[in-house]
């Protein structure tokens, strides 16, 4: 699918990107990249006595996985003039290593701003993992240009 213009974007419409499996050198690079090396990430000692039962990605992490899906569908990409909002995010299940997941989008609203040279754009997303379960859901708002 190609990048769409804001007058493309249409209440309903559903795209569902490919799957990514979530890997040690993931988690490891996020875990320097961030700064946040707590033990539920990075010590699989310590992770075996959390109630996961073993080490858990970033939710951050996964948040940003699914962001690049979210672009690898080709709907958004160098239509994008800015990604304006996450909002009511949720951590549902968590993401284990090895995890693989993908994200569902659901146009929910659109909203004009010609003054912007675009319009808003807010997407349902739900990030499911190969079960199917959600592990992570919320909207994002993005400002894409008209045509």
């Amino acid at each position: 699918m190609s990048a769409l213009f804001f007058e493309d974007f249409q209440p309903g419409m559903k795209v569902t990107s490919a799957g990514r499996t979530v890997t040690e050198h993931d988690v490891a690079t996020f875990a320097g990249l961030s700064g946040d090396f707590n033990q539920i990430h990075t010590d699989a000692e310590f992770a075996k006595t959390t109630p996961f039962g073993q080490r858990i990605a970033h939710g951050l992490l996964g948040l940003a996985i699914a962001s690049g899906l979210a672009v690898q569908t080709g709907i958004l990409g160098a239509n994008v003039i800015a990604f304006r909002e996450v909002g009511e995010w949720k951590f549902v299940k968590p993401v284990f290593l090895g995890d693989t997941i993908q994200v569902e989008m659901e146009v929910r609203e659109t909203k004009a701003f010609p003054r912007l040279g675009g319009g808003l754009v807010t997407l349902g997303v739900h990030v499911n993992n190969q079960a199917g379960e959600t592990t992570m859901k919320g909207l994002w708002t993005v400002l894409v240009k008209f045509k």
